[in-house]
């Protein structure tokens, strides 16, 4: 069966307007992505919204959630803003159950050339099929249980809480 591949927006698909030099957003980059990875494994894609996760409301949340739980895919990668991944991640794990569910996002566009959203994403494609029913963030080469994970705004990376 296909990975489901849910667009929310965030980082990873914004695009820069270099004459009023504000970040944007027009279409996913994915299918690009899937491409320049050589991705070989089935996945559908569907965009459920392109904004910046802070804009994110419970509304929002909400529907990734239905959409989610209406998936027949068992195994679903959710591209997300950063700042509030944890966020949309605890709704997830408190109303869709029996899925593997893998949010991921990026700290620089893909389209600066020097983004980590190629390489998120193919860890994600990579823990989506490899790890058991749950919900869980991977940023960086690295899984956290999506209630033992934070963004560290100093440093700009995911991190376990340690509770």
């Amino acid at each position: 069966m296909a990975i489901r591949i849910f667009i929310t927006g965030g980082t990873f698909d914004k695009e820069y307007n270099e004459l009023k030099g504000e970040l944007f957003f027009k279409d996913t980059h994915m299918p690009e992505l899937l491409k320049l990875g050589r991705n070989k494994v089935e996945v559908e894609i569907r965009t459920l919204m392109m904004i910046d996760s802070l804009e994110m409301s419970n509304d929002d949340r909400e529907l990734i959630a239905r959409q989610c739980n209406n998936a027949d895919e068992d195994k679903i990668i959710i591209t997300h803003g950063t700042d509030t991944m944890a966020d949309t991640a605890a709704v997830l794990a408190r109303d869709v159950k029996d899925k593997t569910i893998v949010l991921t996002g990026a700290m620089i566009p893909y389209k600066f050339g020097s983004s980590d959203g190629l390489f998120n994403l193919g860890s994600a494609l990579a823990f989506v099929q490899s790890l058991p029913k749950g919900v869980y963030v991977a940023m960086n080469g690295r899984y956290f249980h999506w209630d033992n994970v934070r963004k560290n705004k100093q440093t700009g990376s995911f991190e376990e809480i340690h509770k």
